[in-house]
């Protein structure tokens, strides 16, 4: 993978040229049609992904009701980070929205070098941190607006 593909994401921007020759040679290109499942809720979590083009859509299904919306990624949006995070399986689904190109890592590939490499570990740890967490403030807000939607949806009955 070129350097220059990393360089230009910011999850990766400010880090040693070192850093980014050791990432560069453990990530790979992927690209996906529109429409398509890139891994589904339950799938076991093996890739971490930074979109460098396209749409994916993060949808989420639980057990008692309908597909809920998480998140729209756009170029240089994370996704995929319950391999990350060491997770036996992703708990959302992944969906092209537009055509899209990708660049992965196995989370057991991003695990050890972290281990070997802490420095640049802990860098990329704080910063897939700050996606997880803007993430979950999003979901947040919208189960809240869906649960508004329901009771709205009771008082007018």
């Amino acid at each position: 993978m070129p350097r220059g593909a990393l360089h230009s994401l910011m999850l990766f921007q400010g880090l040693a040229t070192e850093d980014i020759d050791l990432l560069a040679g453990a990530f790979r290109r992927d690209a996906y049609a529109a429409g398509r499942v890139i891994f589904a809720q339950g799938d076991p979590a093996t890739r971490l992904y930074v979109l460098t083009s396209g749409r994916v859509a993060i949808h989420f299904k639980p057990y008692d009701g309908d597909i809920l919306p998480v998140a729209d990624i756009s170029p240089g949006g994370v996704f995929g980070w319950s391999a990350a995070l060491g997770r036996p399986t992703y708990t959302s689904c992944a969906v092209v929205v537009e055509e899209c190109e990708a660049i992965s890592i196995s989370g057991e590939e991003l695990r050890r070098l972290c281990t070997s490499h802490p420095q640049t570990g802990v860098v990329i740890l704080e910063r897939l941190a700050e996606v997880i967490a803007e993430r979950l403030n999003s979901t947040h807000a919208k189960v809240v607006e869906m649960l508004q939607q329901g009771m709205d949806q009771r008082a007018s009955k």
